[in-house]
């Protein structure tokens, strides 16, 4: 479930392994690209964190970051 904190998005996601975490990482900047809206995220072997901000409306959280949370969500089904 993604949570609000300081005015973002964030969700943390664990993988099996480094090479899953990759990959999940690789479909959501394909995705990111699609719609013109980049994530802050980290990657530690197999755990990815991602935070969603509208940068160019001052760093809030806006529809493209909900919009890109649902798509990131849709990616690990």
């Amino acid at each position: 479930m993604w949570k609000q904190e300081n005015n973002t998005l964030y969700k943390k996601f664990e993988f099996k392994n480094f090479s899953e975490a990759f990959a999940f990482m690789t479909r959501v900047a394909i995705e990111a690209e699609k719609v013109n809206h980049h994530p802050v995220w980290t990657n530690v072997y197999n755990k990815v964190e991602i935070w969603l901000s509208t940068h160019d409306a001052g760093d809030i959280i806006t529809s493209k970051d909900h919009q890109l949370a649902t798509q990131i969500d849709q990616l690990t089904y």
